[in-house]
């Protein structure tokens, strides 16, 4: 299954420790996709298997409502028993290959790269989209290191699936982006840390980064 570039415009990565106390990730996640969220990508690091696809199942029935696709990061059992519509594995995650065996042809997966190599081989092995970071250094992952424009621009011109860029982006940073060729921007805690989540979302959706690719 493809993902068009375009459902890769504004890619909510979640981050449940910025939620306030009486909010919940899914009525969070309801205020970004009711402001135009295109993607949105349930990440959880901490939850035991039963709570994550408990979370996972009620997301996906959300989304499945706005029209926007669901991706369970690392865990492809779970996007397949919550009846999301893929999974996002890591360069360290379940490979491409397998959780392509796994769920087969109907869900969305997508890989991660740091480099033109990466990206590459992850075209090869079948994602559907990368994630390519980290653009601006992570706050979610200690270890990443920073991508550079001219990297990403490689990458974006080397493959002929969508990429999306991810790794420290806020409004404030985001139109640095603008000219690299990427699809969207996967975006944590500039949408989740946000005061005001529908202004924040309305805010990317402004920026005009993207390019047509033929």
């Amino acid at each position: 299954m493809k993902i068009e570039a375009e459902a890769l415009r504004l890619y909510a990565v979640s981050d449940r420790s910025w939620l306030k106390e009486g909010e919940s990730l899914a009525g969070v996640l309801e205020e970004m996709l009711e402001a135009g969220v295109t993607c949105v990508q349930l990440r959880e690091k901490e939850l035991d298997d039963s709570a994550f696809l408990a979370e996972a199942r009620e997301l996906a029935g959300l989304c499945r409502r706005y029209g926007v696709p669901l991706i369970i990061n690392d865990r492809p059992d779970i996007a397949k028993e919550a009846g999301a519509d893929g999974v996002h594995v890591g360069l360290s995650d379940m490979g491409i290959e397998k959780a392509r065996a796994y769920l087969g042809d109907g869900f969305i997966i997508g890989g991660s790269a740091h480099n033109v190599q990466e990206a590459l081989a992850a075209q090869a092995a079948g994602a559907d989209y990368i994630g390519c970071g980290a653009v601006f250094g992570s706050s979610t992952k200690k270890d990443a290191t920073n991508l550079a424009l001219k990297e990403l621009k490689a990458i974006c011109g080397a493959v002929s699936i969508p990429a999306v860029a991810i790794g420290g982006i806020s409004l404030d940073n985001v139109q640095s982006l603008k000219g690299s060729g990427i699809a969207g921007v996967a975006v944590i805690s500039g949408l989740f840390a946000a005061e005001d989540k529908q202004e924040a979302v309305r805010g990317f959706l402004s920026m005009e980064i993207q390019e047509d690719r033929q």
